[in-house]
C-alpha cells in the first residue's frame, strides 16, 4: 500500500532575501524527515517533497503561516517507496528559468481555466463562446512524449527559454483562438500564458497544471502519462506511479 505523500506546489511571490531563507527551509525539512528539491528565488518558491503524510502536511501548514506563502497550494499523488535521495534548497535567479524578467507572475497574472471548465470546453469541441480551443503544451519534448492531451500543439522545444521564440514566431496562427496554455504543475505554463498574452495571444493557463487536472477530472481527453522528475518517472492519470501499474 502507497504510504509515501509526494507533494508539488509553487507560487510566485516577492522574497527580498532567498539566501537567507534557504538554511531555515532546509533544516526544518530534514528535521521533519522529508526529502526532495525546494527552490527558492526572488519571484517565488517552487517545491517537490515527500516523507510521512503528518511531517509533509505539517512543512507546508508551517510555510503557509508566512504571509508570503499563505496562498500555497499543493498536488498530491503517492507511492510505496520515497522517490527522492535526498533534500536538497537551492537559490535561483527564476523559480522556472525563462530569461525574460519583465514576466512577473506575482505582480500581473493570466488568467486561468479550471479542469472542469477546460473539460466542458474539450467535450464541446469550443469554448462558452463558441471560440477554437488550442491546447498548448509548454513542456520540454521529452516530456511530452510521456503523454499529452489529445490534439496538442507542441512545439518540441528542449528548454523553456525556447517558448518565448517559438510563441512570437506561431502568433499570428493562433490569433482569435483561445489558447489553454498547460505543464505539468502549472509553473511553466503561468509564465507562458502571460507571454502569450503581451504577443496578442488571447491565452489562458490550466490552473493546476496536468497534476490538477488529472485530481479533478481524471484522463479524459489524455493519451499516456506525466513525466514528472523523481524516480517514479511517470504518473498516470490516476496519480499512480506507472512503474507500479506496469508491476
Amino acid at each position: 500500500m502507497a504510504s509515501v505523500l509526494n507533494i508539488s506546489a509553487y507560487l510566485f511571490t516577492p522574497i527580498a532575501d532567498p539566501a537567507g531563507l534557504r538554511p531555515v527551509l532546509r533544516e526544518r525539512a530534514v528535521a521533519a524527515g522529508l526529502k526532495g528539491t525546494i527552490l527558492l528565488a526572488e519571484e517565488g518558491i517552487n517545491l517537490f517533497l515527500a516523507g510521512e503524510v503528518g511531517a509533509v502536511r505539517g512543512y507546508v501548514d508551517e510555510l503557509r503561516a508566512d504571509p508570503r506563502f499563505a496562498a500555497l497550494t499543493t498536488k498530491e499523488s503517492w507511492s510505496q517507496g520515497q522517490p527522492f535521495g535526498r533534500m536538497l534548497v537551492k537559490v535561483k535567479r527564476e523559480i522556472i528559468r525563462m530569461d525574460h524578467p519583465t514576466i512577473r507572475p506575482d505582480a500581473d497574472r493570466a488568467p486561468a481555466v479550471e479542469p472542469a471548465t477546460l473539460k466542458r470546453w474539450l467535450d464541446r469541441g469550443q469554448d462558452d463562446d463558441g471560440r477554437e480551443v488550442v491546447l498548448l503544451d509548454t513542456r520540454n519534448a521529452f516530456e511530452v512524449d510521456y503523454g499529452s492531451f489529445d490534439g496538442a500543439v507542441d512545439w518540441r522545444i528542449e528548454r523553456f527559454t525556447q517558448f518565448p521564440d517559438a510563441a512570437t514566431a506561431a502568433a499570428a496562427d493562433l490569433a482569435g483562438k483561445t489558447v489553454v496554455s498547460y505543464c505539468t504543475g502549472g509553473i511553466r505554463c503561468e509564465k507562458a500564458a502571460i507571454y502569450l498574452r503581451g504577443a496578442g495571444v488571447d491565452a489562458y493557463q490550466l490552473d493546476g497544471g496536468i497534476l490538477g487536472y488529472f485530481e479533478h477530472v481524471g484522463g479524459d481527453h489524455w493519451s499516456g502519462d506525466c513525466f514528472v522528475f523523481d524516480e517514479r518517472e511517470a504518473l498516470t492519470p490516476g496519480l499512480t506511479p506507472r512503474a507500479a501499474v506496469d508491476a
